[in-house]
């Protein structure tokens, strides 16, 4: 049995952490509010990219002469898989379910006869990544320098992964980030970014009259479409950033909650050891009364 010492040691422990995760919880909270707006204003513009990429896609005949971004390399070997993750920690299953999803994607193409190269983005994702695929780790962007998610660093990430593509490095992205549905749910999401998928047709893409472009479709894709990556990557970054703060105050709300059943169980530990010898003390007390 604990001696009282050592559980009011312990009780004055579990105290302060329960202080750290309050505290850290109230500021998740506080960081939530601004991430999720920042989160819900991107997407509109970023969905309503897709489907203009969508329908200019649909008007042209994709070719040889086609955009790259759009035509692809016309294979379909190799896939890079990019994995953006927080460069924090303590946001319970955030970075976990990202990473997970991510892999199991991997399996899926390994599966089929696919090459697969990850491609990550943020601190949480490497030591995962680095101990199952190791060698197919193309290259670990750094991001702890930011602190608050701009284009420009989501444009950085965009440049490098498109020169890589020109490059032939790979055939087909895929990004994989949390979306952020509440305070209390994130849901891990893959997309394909590159090539741009083709739509199956106008229903698809939302198109419902004629349109007549000025300059012409492939011109005007030639331009958007590395503005798309780069448009898509900055949504994943805006959504991890509201998914993991969401994530933190979940987690540090249930640490706060069980520091205190803890505490509550040690402090009835504490008080039944503080009565026992109290009575034993008594009893020796007593036949020593009765001895003399």
């Amino acid at each position: 049995m604990a001696s009282l010492k050592a559980l009011k040691l312990r009780i004055n422990s579990v105290k302060s952490t329960q202080k750290i995760t309050k505290a850290m919880k109230m500021v998740a909270a506080a960081k939530l509010r601004r991430a999720q707006e920042a989160a819900v204003a991107g997407r509109p513009y970023a969905e309503r990219l897709e489907k203009v990429m969508a329908s200019l896609a649909s008007k042209i005949v994709v070719g040889p002469q086609s955009p790259k971004l759009l035509a692809g390399t016309g294979r379909d070997d190799v896939h890079l898989i990019i994995v953006a993750t927080s460069e924090r920690g303590l946001a319970g299953a955030f970075n976990t379910n990202i990473v997970r999803a991510a892999r199991r994607k991997a399996d899926e193409l390994v599966a089929a006869g696919k090459t697969v190269k990850f491609y990550i983005a943020g601190k949480k994702g490497r030591a995962v990544l680095r101990r199952f695929h190791a060698k197919q780790i193309l290259h670990d962007q750094e991001m702890g320098h930011i602190k608050n998610v701009a284009f420009a660093d989501a444009k950085i990430v965009a440049d490098d992964v498109i020169a890589r593509y020109e490059a032939g490095g790979f055939d087909v992205a895929h990004l994989f980030y949390a979306k952020f549905v509440s305070a209390l749910v994130q849901e891990p999401t893959g997309q394909q970014v590159i090539p741009v998928p083709l739509p199956a047709g106008d229903k698809a893409t939302g198109a419902t009259g004629a349109v007549e472009y000025e300059p012409d479709e492939e011109s005007i894709l030639a331009d958007l479409l590395p503005k798309n990556v780069a448009i898509q990557i900055f949504r994943a970054l805006l959504e991890n950033a509201a998914s993991e703060q969401g994530s933190r105050m979940n987690a540090m709300d249930n640490a706060t909650r069980n520091a205190g059943d803890m505490i509550n169980r040690l402090s009835i530990q504490y008080n039944r050891t503080r009565q026992a010898a109290i009575t034993t003390e008594l009893v020796e007390i007593i036949s020593g009364a009765e001895a003399l």
